[in-house]
């Protein structure tokens, strides 16, 4: 199977699959930007890669299903229902349906969001 087969065999795929993939070097850092890469995007989720730059964000805002949050590199802040959560590489951030929550870059950071919509 070539390359482009296996990014285009399997619909809402877009990363390549049958194949071992790094993530942090799967998004790159933009300057005063936050900069997405969508890589499963179905109808039962989303897995989608962050990379956010020192001072960067996303505002509070709510998801009508449980977010998680694998951190994979830097450190990441989160505000979950009012709540200051920390995260590091390795750290992984569940974030509740409802309840308001944003994310805010002390530092440069990537994550990887994972969407379950079920």
């Amino acid at each position: 199977m070539t390359q482009e087969q296996k990014k285009t065999e399997r619909k809402g795929v877009v990363a390549p699959v049958a194949e071992a993939i790094g993530l942090a070097g799967h998004v790159n850092y933009g300057d005063d930007a936050v900069v997405s890469r969508t890589l499963i995007d179905k109808n039962a989720g989303t897995l989608t890669l962050f990379a956010f730059d020192a001072g960067q964000g996303l505002s509070e805002h709510t998801a009508p299903f449980d977010a998680t949050v694998q951190v994979l590199e830097g450190t990441g802040e989160f505000i979950i229902g009012g709540q200051s959560v920390s995260a590091k590489p390795g750290e992984l951030v569940i974030m509740p349906a409802g309840i308001p929550h944003s994310v805010r870059a002390p530092q440069r950071f990537k994550m990887l969001l994972i969407m379950i919509r079920s």
